[in-house]
């Protein structure tokens, strides 16, 4: 079985893993949130099998290199990344209601990567100026901070459908928006390291550490966001619903620096490379 076809499977899974937590959140019953994270951690499991089967895959024809290297790869790991930090944050909070809101998101973007046009499958071989360890360490750094944005948007969302009779499940106001301030913590020192990772790596390939290319520019921007959501908690007290909103206007950012800016020309373009 190739990693395509175990990486087809998985967005199946991940769908199916939102409709049973769209079932346990409708009809409260837990049968549906048991099947829904057995879903999703055999989900997990194929998709990480299927990352590492490429990997292996990558060597075997002679141009070994992390699966990390196009735009199929890059929404590949982005929803792995997304499913393995909800799979912990479910864990710690014991609460199936964010499975809801998160879930979608990692089918969408595989989905996305099987479907959507000029976007290959195929393992290719790295252009010189992605030949470097950097790619790794700025790839796998940025792509875990949008995780974790990922995740306190969706915390976002439910802060404002808390009081709905049928999001009953949803945790008490505090404790999103605890939530909503932690993953918004991670998220800021992931894109912290990706935004320096990737200095680097530029610098190591075309000999500038930064030249305001469209996708290091938006992602200055995203940072500036979460810097001023982060400075607003510590000086203004901000909370809440406050807070909410940035969550969602963080991943906005986040979305266009990521998927919006790969359909304009520059040099850090998954679609360009």
């Amino acid at each position: 079985m190739t990693n395509t076809m175990i990486l087809s499977w998985v967005t199946f899974l991940y769908f199916g893993a939102f409709v049973f937590y769209l079932f346990r959140l409708v009809f409260g019953k837990e049968f549906w949130g048991k099947a829904a994270f057995c879903a999703v951690l055999g989900g997990l499991g194929g998709h990480t099998l299927g990352l590492l089967l490429r990997w292996k895959e990558s060597y075997a024809l002679g141009i070994g290199h992390a699966p990390l290297s196009n735009f199929y790869e890059s929404l590949i790991f982005f929803a792995w990344a997304v499913v393995m930090l909800y799979v912990i944050v479910e864990w710690r909070i014991k609460n199936r209601s964010l499975g809801v809101f998160v879930l979608p998101v990692a089918f969408l973007l595989m989905a996305f990567a099987s479907l959507a046009p000029n976007i290959s499958d195929r393992i290719q071989p790295l252009v010189p100026a992605l030949q470097s360890n950097w790619l790794t360490s700025h790839v796998v750094t940025c792509f875990m901070g949008y995780a974790a944005f990922t995740v306190a948007f969706a915390i976002g969302i439910m802060f404002f459908l808390r009081n709905i009779s049928l999001f009953s499940f949803i945790p008490e106001a505090d404790v999103l928006d605890e939530l909503i301030y932690q993953h918004a913590v991670l998220g800021f020192v992931f894109l912290t390291l990706g935004i320096m990772t990737g200095s680097v790596w530029a610098h190591y390939a075309w000999g500038s550490y930064w030249s305001w290319d469209p996708k290091e520019t938006w992602s200055l921007i995203t940072w500036l966001i979460y810097a001023v959501m982060l400075h607003a908690r510590y000086v203004r007290g901000w909370k809440g619903k406050r807070m909410a909103v940035l969550a969602i206007i963080g991943f906005a950012a986040v979305l266009f620096t990521y998927l919006g800016v790969n359909y304009l020309p520059g040099l850090h373009s998954y679609l360009q490379s």
